[in-house]
């Protein structure tokens, strides 16, 4: 067997420059398949909000991490040839075609310089080299210039250069706008020629012949012959040398970056990278790593965030995150990017198993040993074990066991599933027709299963616990006896974690944690799992460990009360996501994935930010087709537009895989999350709105605050309030016609009704005024021939007489509705004479008017007088030892007129029996007025008798009647 041993150091500098030949594990390649419609970039750009620009010979294209933009001929550009750009804190972006046509962006649109033919005669040989102040740009040519031309603000001016370039070919270095010193080369003759704009002063400095391949701020940097040699400015007429460095390659390109470290394109492929900043002010220039030595690389820009970019010549654009560069460059163990599957480790050493017939050890002083298993084979690497000098590896089909110190391999023909450490001379093999036991001494194989094992853990000196493909067994070695335990889950690993405590790794389920009764705790994604299929579990401590996926690896930490997982992917540096297993030493986890070993502390992995420090970039708003890029104008819609928000997450590490999470507040307080750039939203009801949006990450991170956005959506004019009003207006209208209309005729029903039933009773009142005359006529002439009878015809003209006055008043009353008091109270005086006379003074009688009533107050007319009758005839008549006394009274109390009519003759019979019930006919009809009244009239007029003997002890009935009066005597009477 032929076995390779290269011996690196973990320390970098003492790292030759071809040891990062290859490209990087975990880089990223943009090609046209996800939208870079060019193989050919040249120079890259990054604008202060972070996005990226690549100049390329298809156009100019915008990158924000998941979409490429493309400016070319339909956006406007008259030339697609654009070698680079600059952007401007402004917002513009001036764009650099090759040889002429310039042009800028502005709000998303390309606006052509009408100065073109102006400045291509100047620029005719190459593009221009510029200085950029804030929005100015200063555009100088690569060759004897002959004017600076300044640019801001779509507009150009020109400032004449006065150098006499006679006999002479000058290159232009730089121009420094503080100092108006321009900076050009005599390569040729080694100098450097200050010259002045503004008193036009000059100075030589000598330096080393060369040409110049970069220059930024202080620096310059130049090559001869495969030498470089860097140069830093002192002051404004003083250039010093600080470093040399022989490459050996053929430099035709550089870029200083923004942490000040040199990179350097090579003509014959790959970029050199010095991991050191010029400004250290070392002795001498550290020796620097060869990156994609496969590609030409015209041009390499580090971001804000320090990921790394390349473009290249024919194939794209790379990236690679800083997590990863980081790690790579100053990865312990160099030129390992092979597709790890298993990974172990024992006192000293590390071993690895690749996917195919090899393995490497990795000593403990930074050595490392590639071993051939089988040249002839491919077989992947299963499981792999090590103890001091013995190390196994399980491949498919077969078990090789390799003797480190002699370089000697043995091999067993067994299809392996997985190694398990037994005793600490003996290991378990788990193979696809037995369980075995491997001796490491004696190096002899025993069965003591015959079956397809997968799995197994020692739990006991005597007990295993051994996995098949669906279900987890008890095993006594001794009896042979197995016993079903944990029923339907596929281990394929199983790890101890404290005593009595055993964590199991499942193809579909997530991890298991059990003791020997049975399941303790389920971990699934749930709870923040990266992944549910679980390779491999390594074990941290007595309450932490790790969990190996294909989407990754999780720490998860059993706390008191919670369980705390950390995920960690590409992101963080990790060479792949398709993570094999891993091992820890210390402080260090070594992580085996299928680009190559990931070596990172724990405590800095652990250190990972929650938050990214991004936001998201509202590139536009298109609303009724018109985009709008200036956010800054009021942005307002109508409710049947649909209004479109584009949207950016430059969180580049994420590698595109990002979301939004959004809502619109005013309309919905529930968030959304969206993996498209672009939120669309149809029919919003007219409003003021704000657009929230943050951006997720790869892993779910969220950006640390929210983009937000205001907008208004005014209603159409069918929708306005005022419209709104109208109508409203126009509806109450047309209801309260139709409702009025309705109630009018209901109220004219209502009236003709009443007026139906006021006629009634009005001749129900005739009727019963009719009825009162005779009847009262009736009982008066009775009483005139009651005297005839007598023979007393004195008394009989004297009652005549009074009868004829009575009479008189009588019929004039009866034709009239209402009277006034004192009317009323001269009738009651003609009446009770009258009666008087024909009782033979039966009674005395007494009319009392208060003086709170007002005479001329008007009340029914002959209301009272039937009830007087009815004392005169039912009270007082039938008294024997005693005269009777009749008394009216007109009092006013709480604005009603209360009429008292009193007799003192023998009362009511029984408490209840009311004069109805009495043969009288008068009080009858009086009571029938007093219905009709309060019909007719709406006057209350409350009628109230009382036995006095019940309530006051003494002999006769008071009548009360209650009415509120008319005040104004001129009330109409003829009603």
């Amino acid at each position: 067997m032929k076995s390779l041993l290269i011996l690196l150091s973990f320390s970098l500098i003492l790292l030759s420059s071809s040891s990062f030949s290859g490209q990087i594990p975990g880089m990223v390649n943009y090609t046209e398949e996800d939208g870079l419609n060019s193989s050919y970039t040249y120079r890259l750009r990054q604008d202060q909000n972070g996005f990226i620009w690549i100049g390329s010979d298809n156009g100019l294209f915008r990158f924000d991490g998941k979409e490429f933009k493309q400016y070319g001929k339909s956006e406007g550009l008259k030339n697609i040839d654009i070698i680079s750009c600059e952007p401007l804190p402004n917002g513009e972006v001036f764009i650099l075609p090759f040889l002429n046509d310039f042009a800028y962006l502005k709000n998303g649109r390309v606006i052509n310089l009408n100065i073109n033919d102006y400045l291509k005669n100047q620029f005719s040989s190459s593009i221009p080299k510029i200085t950029r102040d804030v929005n100015k740009l200063y555009l100088y040519s690569n060759h004897n210039p002959q004017n600076i031309f300044v640019y801001e603000n779509g507009k150009v001016k020109k400032t004449p250069i006065a150098i006499d370039y006679k006999n002479r070919d000058l290159g232009t270095l730089q121009f420094d706008f503080r100092t108006k010193n321009l900076y050009l080369g005599d390569f040729e003759k080694g100098e450097i020629l200050i010259h002045n704009l503004i008193h036009g002063k000059e100075r030589k400095i000598k330096i080393d012949k060369g040409e110049v391949i970069c220059e930024k701020d202080d620096f310059f940097v130049f090559q001869n012959n495969g030498k470089i040699n860097i140069y830093q400015r002192a002051d404004a007429f003083h250039i010093k040398k600080i470093y040399s460095y022989d490459t050996k390659e053929n430099v035709f390109y550089g870029v200083i970056d923004k942490n000040n470290k040199l990179w350097l394109n090579l003509q014959n492929g790959g970029v050199l990278y010095f991991n050191q900043s010029l400004l250290e002010n070392k002795k001498n220039l550290a020796p620097p790593v060869k990156i994609l030595s496969n590609h030409v690389i015209n041009h390499v820009l580090v971001d804000e965030d320090d990921n790394v970019w390349f473009n290249s010549r024919n194939s794209g654009v790379f990236f690679i995150t800083k997590a990863l560069f980081t790690n790579h460059i100053n990865l312990s163990v160099k030129s390992n990017s092979e597709y790890i599957k298993a990974i172990a480790k024992d006192d000293q050493n590390i071993i690895l198993g690749y996917n195919n017939s090899y393995g490497a050890i990795i000593y403990k002083n930074g050595k490392m040993q590639d071993i051939t298993l089988d040249k002839d084979n491919k077989d992947e690497n299963k499981s792999i074990y090590i103890n001091h000098t013995i190390s196994i590896f399980g491949l498919s089909t077969k078990i090789v066991i390799y003797d480190l110190s002699k370089s000697r391999s043995t091999k067993l023909n067994y299809t392996l599933k997985n190694i398990v450490p037994y005793t600490r001379d003996s290991v378990l093999f788990c193979t696809a027709g037995n369980l075995m036991v491997y001796d490491l001494k004696s190096k002899k194989t025993t069965s003591i299963l015959a079956e397809r094992i997968y799995t197994a853990l020692p739990y006991t000196k005597e007990n295993l616990f051994i996995g098949n493909f669906s279900d987890l067994y008890k095993f006594n070695i001794r009896t042979k006896r197995k016993t079903l335990f944990l029923k339907g889950y596929y281990f394929t690993d199983i790890k101890q974690l404290k005593p009595n405590v055993y964590l199991g790794a499942t193809n579909l389920n997530g991890i298991i944690i059990f003791n020997d009764k049975g399941i303790l705790k389920k971990i699934e994604k749930r709870n923040g799992l990266i992944n549910e299929q679980i390779k491999k579990i390594t074990v941290e401590n007595t309450n932490t460990f790790w969990a190996s996926t294909n989407s990754g690896i999780s720490r998860i930490e059993l706390t008191k009360n919670n369980i705390l997982i950390n995920n960690f992917t590409q992101t963080d540096g990790l060479p792949s996501n398709a993570v094999a297993d891993c091992v820890i030493r210390n402080d260090t986890i070594f992580i085996g994935t299928s680009k190559g070993l990931g070596i990172f502390s724990i405590k800095k992995l652990l250190a990972q930010e929650k938050f990214i420090h991004k936001k998201v970039i509202i590139n536009s708003v298109t609303i009724r087709n018109n985009e709008h890029s200036n956010l800054n104008e009021n942005l307002t819609g109508y409710t049947d537009n649909p209004i479109t928000f584009n949207l950016s997450f430059l969180d580049y590490s994420s590698q595109g895989k990002i979301s939004y999470k959004y809502k619109i507040e005013g309309l919905d307080e529930s968030w959304r999350v969206s993996s498209s750039p672009t939120i669309i939203f149809n029919s919003l009801p007219p409003g003021k709105y704000v657009f929230r949006v943050y951006g997720l990450g790869y892993n779910g991170k969220q950006s640390y605050i929210s983009s937000d956005l205001a907008f208004e959506i005014k209603p159409k004019f069918w929708q306005a309030w005022w419209f709104k009003l109208l109508i409203a207006g126009i509806i109450v209208i047309v209801l309260s016609a139709i409702i009025n209309s309705y109630l009018q005729k209901k109220r004219n029903k209502k009236l003709e009704k009443f007026y139906h039933e006021k006629k009634i009773a009005e001749l129900e009142l005739q009727a019963i005024k009719a009825q009162i005359n005779p009847h009262f006529i009736y009982n008066c002439l009775n009483s005139i021939k009651y005297l005839l009878f007598k023979e007393d015809y004195e008394e009989t003209e004297n009652y005549l007489d009074t009868f004829s006055q009575l009479i008189r008043k009588t019929l004039y009353y009866s034709e009239q509705t209402f009277m006034p008091i004192r009317d009323e109270a001269e009738y009651l005086f003609l009446y009770m004479d009258m009666e008087k006379l024909r009782q033979n003074e039966l009674f005395d009688y007494e009319i009392h008017i208060s003086e709170q009533v007002n005479r001329s107050w008007i009340i029914p007319s002959l209301l009272i007088q039937p009830f007087v009758e009815n004392a005169i005839k039912h009270g007082i008549s039938g008294l024997k030892n005693r005269k009777g006394f009749i008394k009216i009274s007109f009092d006013h109390t709480d604005s009603t007129l209360c009429i008292t009519i009193e007799d003192n003759g023998d009362g009511i019979r029984t408490k209840n029996e009311s004069f109805a019930g009495n043969n009288s006919f008068g009080l009858k009809l009086s009571q029938k007025r007093i219905e009709t009244f309060k019909q007719l009239f709406e006057t209350n007029i409350i009628l109230e008798i009382i036995n006095l003997s019940e309530k006051y002890g003494k002999h006769g009935t008071q009548i009360k009647l209650y009415i509120t009066p008319y005040e104004n005597e001129n009330t109409n009477l003829h009603h």
